[in-house]
């Protein structure tokens, strides 16, 4: 019974819109949707990212994703995936806004030597994105009358300081402010929107051994004494997508190995590949 509520193959099948899907933490969630039984449409801005993927589950799980090359800042571009993933698929179930990049342009800047350009690509990919797509989301699930889940991926660093990060760190706490607000708005619709909450984890496994020494080091400040693994989301996205958490919204699911309750990990110390 329990595992049969996990399940996301329906009837009828559910469809599920992973952004930033073509690598990391999204890669692994489309991933996990997918072995669950969910059709899933990965969107990014980099299609061999996108194609490398999509071939990645295929072979996992003989069923190949939709892929949409697209710029989750662009409104349009959100309400065309939405309107793309109906048209191929027929319906819309889930969406899991985990599009978002670190202070790239402005990382390390101190607020005085932060542009206007450096703020506004930070807030525009990791807030005004997930809600833009949920809007769009919610739309169609709204006329389908059937429900679904919304999950957006936030960040350690909305909870702690990061003094490298302070768009990334803002845009973070908004788009955790945007998902109680959402949720409160449309769970008389049957729709549940949910975060997730990552520490430090890893994009990608190390390459040199540098990087094992880096990540070896930053573990030791962890109470699990170790860096988490971009698969470690996927059952968790699994889980606040399915029937398994019928009762569950407006709520945020810290998955860091203990970091925020017992950590002590110094500010300001990137992992290598890593995500927080």
């Amino acid at each position: 019974m329990v595992l049969e509520k996990l399940r996301l193959d329906g009837p009828p099948r559910r469809v599920a819109i992973v952004t930033g899907g073509g690598r990391g933490l999204g890669r692994e969630m489309a991933l996990a949707l997918s072995e669950a039984g969910a059709e899933v449409c990965i969107a990014s801005r980099t299609q061999s990212q996108l194609g490398d993927t999509a071939s990645f589950i295929e072979a996992r799980t003989g069923r190949r994703p939709l892929t949409v090359s697209m710029d989750v800042r662009d409104s349009k571009q959100c309400d065309a995936l939405i309107e793309q993933t109906v048209a191929h698929f027929g319906r819309l179930d889930i969406l899991v806004n985990n599009a978002g990049i670190g202070d790239a342009r402005g990382m390390g800047s101190r607020i005085d030597d932060y542009t206007d350009e450096d703020w506004a690509d930070a807030i525009a990919v990791n807030l005004n994105s997930a809600f833009y797509c949920s809007r769009a989301a919610v739309r169609v699930m709204r006329e389908q009358g059937q429900g679904g889940a919304i999950v957006n991926v936030a960040s350690g660093m909305a909870l702690r300081m990061s003094p490298t990060a302070l768009g990334y760190s803002a845009a973070k706490a908004g788009v955790m402010a945007l998902t109680r607000s959402l949720a409160a708005q449309v769970v008389g619709e049957g729709i549940r929107v949910n975060g997730i909450v990552p520490g430090f984890v890893l994009q990608r496994p190390p390459e040199t051994d540098e990087q094992r020494e880096q990540v070896a080091q930053r573990g030791r400040f962890i109470p699990a004494q170790r860096l988490g693994e971009a698969w470690e989301l996927g059952p968790l996205a699994v889980f606040l997508c399915s029937e398994a958490s019928s009762y569950i919204t407006g709520e945020h699911f810290i998955i860091d190995g203990g970091g925020l309750a017992g950590g002590i990990a110094p500010v300001g110390w990137p992992a290598p590949g890593g995500e927080a």
